[in-house]
């Protein structure tokens, strides 16, 4: 992200707000560290994405951690954001997540969420 909250592209070119005042779509994937496998997180992190009208996947790493790539409009996925990085399933503890890759999108790529595996 940028100084002003704004997201920036992977080839460090401008950002394009809004196009003439449309809905901002983007793209970021994502990696959830801490006590996060075993406690339904693919599952709530799903229900989450479908409740903010998100598209993407979700998926357990080898490593311990979450992985996924998520899509929509900026707005929901500040929301969604806020969520892999605070509130997560019950009983999980979020040590901390990484939110990488942010890109501004024409339309989503993928249709609806998934639980990869």
């Amino acid at each position: 992200m940028g100084q002003d909250g704004e997201v920036s592209n992977d080839q460090g070119g401008e950002v394009n707000p809004a196009a003439a005042g449309g809905v901002t779509f983007v793209s970021v994937e994502f990696e959830v560290y801490g006590h996060v496998q075993g406690c339904y997180f693919t599952k709530f992190c799903k229900d989450t994405a479908d409740q903010l009208g998100l598209s993407g996947w979700v998926k357990n790493s080898k490593k311990g951690t979450i992985v996924g790539k998520v899509q929509g409009e900026k707005i929901r996925i500040d929301e969604m954001a806020q969520w892999l990085t605070r509130t997560g399933s019950p009983g999980c503890k979020i040590d901390h997540a990484e939110l990488r890759n942010w890109e501004y999108l024409a339309r989503p790529e993928f249709r609806g969420f998934s639980i990869r595996f």
